[in-house]
């Protein structure tokens, strides 16, 4: 593996870039690591413009910045301009990490990693020998999926609307792993019961179901998981409890972690993730 440079200086700059940008909780969460680690970090908010993502970014480089996290609708582009990928990057076809390393970016994909770390560490669920049903096949899921896969469930079934995307999302893995891909109706039809169901779709943004209201998916001692989060629990969350899950989690804490694995790559220290989810968690009940 190539080493990373650290940068533990505090003139070093750092910054989420997206469109839009406005509601990222980014910045407060590097600065709740930084005070909880004892240092010091300047990260920032960058509103791109949609045509013009790369001449963003080398402003941004252009003023000192050697790190940032990029998000919606910029990770494809990120990806395409590093000059050295991650695994998990190139598995994705998109990043959210970027590093400055000595002449180039670097870049790397965090989703999957959050998530899973939050999934067996803040919620104690294992991935290694569940059925996992991950729901979507958009960027999401793509980010999510090889993370999932190296924790050893013993099947994973990719459900979406439209066939021939979840047939390509899968299509990489299927020699080495047990992963399959289904259209919602041939899912409805199976009968299958699921140990972790997983939305990747962002139906919960607009407080909608990614999967008819009468399906039955979840085992008895079932974890459904939301990538979305907020307020109150979502769509997804409701719906999953009044079908049979015994538990249901929404993605704050993926958010926390994924931008964890983020500072420790950029400054070497990595935080203490599960304070800030707590602390986050107390802000948005407040709120």
């Amino acid at each position: 593996m190539t080493q990373i440079e650290l940068h533990n200086d505090t003139a070093a700059r750092y910054a989420v870039i997206g469109n839009p940008i406005a509601h990222s909780k980014s910045p407060r969460i590097h600065a709740m690591f930084a005070e909880s680690l004892g240092q010091t970090i300047e990260y920032d908010k960058r509103l791109a413009p949609l045509d013009d993502f790369v001449g963003e970014l080398q402003r941004f480089h252009d003023e000192g910045g050697v790190g940032a996290n990029v998000t919606v609708p910029f990770k494809q582009q990120a990806f395409a301009l590093a000059r050295e990928a991650s695994l998990r990057a190139r598995q994705a076809g998109a990043a959210n990490f970027l590093m400055w390393r000595g002449d180039h970016w670097y870049c790397d994909n965090t989703d999957g990693a959050g998530m899973v770390r939050d999934i067996e560490v803040n919620l104690q669920q294992a991935l290694k020998g569940k059925s996992v049903l991950l729901i979507g096949a958009g960027g999401a899921a793509r980010g999510v999926l090889g993370p999932v896969l190296l924790c050893e469930p013993s099947r994973v079934v990719v459900v979406n609307r439209t066939a021939v995307r979840a047939d390509e999302l899968v299509a990489p893995y299927r020699r080495d792993h047990p992963v399959q891909a289904q259209t919602i109706e041939a899912l409805m039809a199976s009968s299958a019961r699921f140990d972790i169901v997983i939305n990747a779709t962002s139906s919960s943004l607009s407080d909608a179901l990614p999967l008819p209201t009468d399906a039955v998916l979840c085992s008895g001692d079932c974890l459904a998981y939301d990538m979305m989060y907020g307020k109150e629990p979502t769509a997804f969350m409701k719906w999953a409890l009044s079908h049979g899950a015994a538990r249901v989690s929404d993605g704050l804490g993926m958010l926390v972690e994924q931008a964890a694995e983020s500072y420790v790559q950029w400054r070497g220290s990595l935080p203490r993730a599960a304070l800030i989810i707590a602390m986050l968690r107390a802000e948005l009940a407040a709120s």
